[in-house]
């Protein structure tokens, strides 16, 4: 074979015992969904049966647990990011999550923190708007907010309040 450069490097290939122990430390450092787990796998180019397998023995040692994973993402994506309810569905419908998961992580942030959140994010981002046109910095602040998930209701009725 005529070397042009490049090395061959080819991947290393896991035992089903090993590769159980990869993911089970991938698991464990950070809440995964199943997806990003199968993803992992196909990666590590396991045939499906071990994939099957493996993702039984992470759910059935509690590793993987779909519903910890949707009220965990769900949290830290509002706390961190300030996401509101629909960015935080949306991503997780990406995600392959179940419907009853959703519902039951967006319910947690039924919160007055959830309110306040969206005021302190409403006013830093109108004092952001330089914009003179009354219509004009509505309109910026509703697409900002939008973008980030709040629901438009809520969206409205802030912008009404902040800008007369």
């Amino acid at each position: 074979m005529q070397n042009n450069g490049y090395t061959n490097f080819s991947r290393p290939t896991y035992t089903l015992e090993e590769a159980t122990r990869k993911l089970e430390g991938y698991c464990a450092y950070q809440e995964r969904c199943h997806k990003e787990v199968v993803q992992k796998l196909r990666d590590m180019r396991m045939i499906p049966d071990a994939i099957d397998q493996i993702v039984v023995h992470l759910i059935d040692h509690n590793f993987l647990n779909e519903e910890r994973f949707s009220m965990s993402y769900a949290r830290g994506k509002f706390n961190i990011k300030k996401w509101g309810r629909n960015r935080i569905t949306q991503e997780l419908k990406q995600r392959d999550i179940s419907q009853y998961n959703i519902k039951k992580a967006v319910a947690q942030l039924n919160t007055p923190a959830y309110m306040e959140t969206l005021d302190t994010l409403a006013r830093k981002r109108l004092d952001g708007i330089k914009e003179t046109n009354i219509q004009k910095r509505r309109k910026k602040l509703a697409d900002y907010l939008l973008y980030r998930g709040w629901e438009s209701h809520l969206v409205y009725e802030k912008i009404t309040e902040l800008i007369k």
